[in-house]
């Protein structure tokens, strides 16, 4: 059995049932380096305030300096019989420094070390996700700068309006953008408190807390981006910074939004891929095939990203409701936040590398496209729009191309294949040559006719 961080009030062993029910380490064990960060910080405040001796302070910060290499270097061996990743990284310093490393834990819980810890990570993996986005929608970006394509556009899942594609895609451009701001506004708002000790606040002077990360986290290769980004401050409620959990939940959510656009993103190239549409070839390292039907070539990939959401939906519900009824302060509820944020940032982190491999070898099936875009009834509103100019009442006019549209149906020529006696049945300012001359079925014609869009 492990030794742990706490114990002196007990008289009886821990029950192993009860060991295996509460341990973490599992999992948060991702929280290494982040420990070692507060450690090494927490270490400096300590000497500053006389609670180490220079040469203690040293001592403790060379073996935290020697743990977070091993980390960091894949060599450091994870007790998984300690309680968590705390108690694991105390225990390594103790073996080694014995009493020096016991000064380690003064003015100090795991209630503060596991928020400071769990920020931190956070801090990385939204910048390392911020990363991500920016090469999907660069992705994007270049895919539609090679396919000057028009294609149908949608409402209902029937046939609205020719689009341009780069306008169609570029929507997901924009709201993955708008994710990225979102990431950004969470990391730039969430503080970063030490000195709440488990609940109470600590024998140090709060002012000893606020100072700059940057001389710590230089130490640390992966995290020098963010040094200037991270500010530790005083804690201005201590019984708040311990207990909040409103950024995990934020984050969560924020990731649920990015899911669920990556979700309709599949979805639409899911539609595209079938034999029905035929708008886009999947490349095949992005595809599964079927283990009895030898023709299948299926876009796993994608619907995996459509299912994936679900999860990720589920996370942030389970979060919120073991939040909903914890009284103040810490409650060991609260060791539940991290599986679902950790999973949520990872399905998230690999469906977004996942997705940028499959959009950059993306082929669009140009002639497929162009069979759909002769379908009269997308340029219907573009005939509302000519009826208009010529005096018509819009709703009058949007009568009159309605029945057009329906009669069109029912005749093997369509609306293109009537004369002007038929055409002026409908509306006598129906000009058959006009029509022609304007080029109203033409997509290309109807999607620069629009003026609304504001375009580079």
């Amino acid at each position: 059995m492990a030794k742990k961080l706490w114990g002196g009030r007990f008289e009886k062993e821990t029950d192993p049932n009860v060991e295996n029910f509460t341990r973490s380490i599992q999992y948060d064990k991702q929280l290494a380096l982040f420990d070692i960060v507060g450690s090494i910080f927490h270490v400096q405040i300590l000497k500053k305030s006389k609670y180490l001796t220079p040469e203690e302070a040293e001592k403790l910060l060379n073996e935290l300096r020697s743990i977070r290499n091993s980390i960091h270097n894949k060599e450091f061996k994870f007790d998984e019989q300690c309680e968590d990743i705390h108690t694991n990284i105390q225990n390594v310093l103790e073996e080694r420094l014995g009493d020096v490393a016991l000064k380690l834990h003064m003015a100090r819980s795991r209630n503060d070390q596991v928020v400071f810890s769990t920020k931190l990570y956070c801090k990385i993996a939204m910048m390392v996700l911020e990363k991500y986005m920016t090469e999907l929608t660069s992705a994007i970006d270049n895919l539609v700068s090679r396919n000057d394509i028009i294609i149908p556009g949608f409402t209902h899942m029937q046939h609205a309006q020719p689009v341009y594609l780069k306008d169609y895609l570029g929507a997901y451009v924009s709201m993955l953008n708008r994710d990225k701001d979102r990431l950004e506004y969470i990391s730039q708002h969430m503080k970063i408190y030490m000195g709440a000790g488990a609940l109470a606040g600590t024998p140090i002077d709060s002012m000893e807390y606020c100072k700059n990360l940057n001389e710590v986290l230089a130490e640390f290769k992966d995290l020098k981006n963010i040094s200037e980004k991270v500010m530790i401050e005083p804690t201005p409620n201590s019984l708040d910074s311990v207990s909040d959990r409103d950024f995990v939940i934020e984050i969560i959510s924020a990731l649920s939004i990015i899911a669920m656009h990556l979700s309709r993103l599949s979805e639409d190239l899911i539609i595209w891929s079938t034999k029905e549409f035929d708008f886009i070839e999947i490349d095949e390292a992005f595809c599964n095939g079927s283990s009895l039907m030898p023709q299948k070539k299926n876009p796993d990939v994608l619907e995996l990203i459509r299912g994936y959401t679900g999860r990720l939906y589920g996370n942030l519900v389970s979060v919120l409701t073991m939040m909903k009824g914890l009284p103040l302060t810490y409650n060991r509820d609260m060791q539940l936040d991290k599986e679902p944020l950790f999973d949520s940032f990872e399905k998230v982190s690999n469906e977004l590398v996942v997705l940028t491999g499959l959009i950059k070898t993306l082929k669009f099936n140009e002639l497929n496209i162009k069979k759909h875009l002769e379908d009269e009834s997308l340029y219907a509103t573009d005939l509302v729009y000519y009826l208009v100019k010529k005096g018509e009442p819009f709703k009058k006019a949007h009568g009159i191309v309605g029945e057009l549209i329906k009669d069109s149906l029912k005749r093997a020529g369509g609306i293109q294949g009537m004369d002007d006696p038929e055409l002026k049945k409908y509306s006598y300012k129906f000009d058959k040559k006009e029509l022609e001359s304007l080029r109203i079925f033409d997509p290309r014609v109807s999607v620069e006719a629009k003026k609304s869009i504001k375009r580079a």
